[in-house]
């Protein structure tokens, strides 16, 4: 189904546009050719299986898409944009939120090392796991501590040339598959500069995945409770300076929220061609549902919603590019983005009736993984309270 179909007739080029580039739309053919081709055929089977498997990983390291938003130095090209390409183009191709999450782990887990910038460490997690051989995860919530990072209680007591961790963290993304953990960890004082971040290995002496988590949605996405007991971390694991792990968090806090607004606006306008397609083509009382006005508006409006939402997170997205600061238009686009995608996936289950209640179909995968992205990268109710601030109340 042509995009012409949900959006208003666009210019063939627009140099302007830092999304409408050449380079570009090759790694959007590319990513929706592979997608298509070998991963949303999969799809329910590996939600069944709960993980997607390692080889995956490979593929697409090979092809050079996780490096996606990272810099050359570490073997990556782009910037956000291109990482958020990905997400988009593995949507459109019939994946999902769910699937970015199992395969893409590694866009919250490595950006604190890269930052840091320290050779060693760089070589032993990052260049691996861009080239899809090693798979990290970020270790940050713990069940008293969620969006309340700055009261972490996991410890790391540093003893001579290590650091001896005790504590446990939950929800983690990846954490039953994942080679390492970045984790969260309080080094000194209560509050928010006492926290900083290390890279634990796994397989490394109490350090224990404690339960594979059921979830709602996200289902081929591992997700993990871990505990540490007395783990030995060498002090060479720090990332960056001790005590700036709050303020290394915060600072990748947008790029993740600014993924999760893409991959919704990216759900909802999937949902919004799957609906449309199947109203066409779907006889009620031997005529198409696209027949019955009732229906017309509600494809009308599920396109408004999905088309206001990519659009602005394709302006936000933009703008951050330029390295403008956008911190609470990124909160703005994700909220929009959240919203019209709860719209647009209720809307369509209900186009679909009784399939669209069936396991293993598109529309009932994306109504089940939708919620989740009112909760991840921040909640619908902290992104307004960013809003808020801003207005000065």
């Amino acid at each position: 189904m042509e995009d012409s179909q949900l959006t208003p007739p666009a210019p063939a080029s627009d140099a302007s546009n830092p999304w409408d580039r050449p380079e570009r739309e090759m790694l959007a053919a590319m990513v929706r050719s592979f997608a298509a081709r070998e991963l949303a055929p999969h799809l329910d089977e590996w939600e069944r299986a709960g993980e997607v498997p390692r080889k995956i990983h490979l593929a697409l390291g090979a092809l050079g898409v996780l490096g996606a938003g990272f810099p050359e130095a570490v073997g990556g090209s782009g910037n956000i944009i291109d990482a958020l390409t990905v997400t988009e183009e593995i949507v459109a191709a019939g994946g999902s939120s769910g699937l970015c999450a199992a395969l893409l782990t590694h866009g919250i887990a490595l950006p604190h090392i890269v930052r840091a910038g320290d050779p060693a460490q760089i070589a032993k997690y990052v260049l691996p796991t861009i080239a899809g051989e090693l798979i990290g995860s970020l270790a940050i919530t713990e069940p008293d501590a969620g969006s309340d990072v700055a009261n972490i209680a996991t410890s790391a007591r540093r003893v001579g040339d290590k650091f001896i961790v005790n504590g446990s963290k939950t929800y983690i993304t990846s954490g039953v598959r994942c080679d390492f953990a970045v984790v969260a960890v309080r080094t000194g004082e209560k509050g928010r500069h006492g926290i900083s971040l290390l890279i634990i290995d796994k397989g490394t002496p109490g350090f224990q995945v404690v339960r594979k988590l059921e979830k709602m949605g996200w289902l081929c996405s591992d997700t993990a409770e871990l505990a540490f007991s007395d783990v030995e971390v060498p002090v060479s694991n720090l990332v960056g300076a001790q005590g700036t792990g709050f303020a290394q968090i915060m600072a990748n806090f947008t790029t993740e929220r600014l993924s999760m607004a893409a991959q919704a606006a990216a759900v909802a306008k999937r949902c919004v061609e799957i609906s449309l397609a199947w109203a066409m083509q779907r006889k009620s009382f031997g005529e198409p549902l696209t027949n019955h006005q009732v229906i017309r508006h509600k494809l009308a409006e599920m396109a408004r919603q999905a088309t206001v939402a990519t659009s602005f997170v394709h302006e936000i997205s933009a703008a951050f590019a330029q390295g403008r600061e956008v911190g609470t238009e990124i909160a703005m686009a994700k909220n929009t983005a959240v919203f019209a995608l709860d719209y647009v996936v209720n809307e369509a289950v209900q186009l679909h009736g009784g399939l669209g209640f069936m396991r293993g179909t598109e529309v009932e995968r994306h109504y089940r993984d939708a919620k989740v992205m009112g909760i991840g990268g921040g909640t619908n109710e902290i992104m307004n309270e960013i809003i808020a601030k801003r207005m000065g109340i």
